[in-house]
């Protein structure tokens, strides 16, 4: 499979233009502007819940291997 750099391209600006549109639709109504940035940052939060579980499992890998020296 080949990535295709001009679809995938296409694909992002397409997005980004649509992204534009609800920000200036969102700045007529200051209650549009809050939900278009809450909607904005919800991958934002999904990322951080997932940075979250990804430390604790790190802190907790390197605490076991600690107590396994120590005791």
């Amino acid at each position: 499979m080949v990535f295709d750099t001009h679809t995938y391209t296409h694909a992002v600006v397409k997005r980004l233009t649509a992204a534009h549109q609800r920000r200036l639709t969102a700045c007529r109504h200051p209650l549009a502007a809050k939900e278009a940035l809450m909607e904005g940052l919800a991958p934002v939060k999904t990322d951080i819940v997932l940075l979250k579980w990804m430390t604790g499992m790190g802190l907790a890998g390197v605490l076991s291997l600690i107590l396994k020296t120590f005791f």
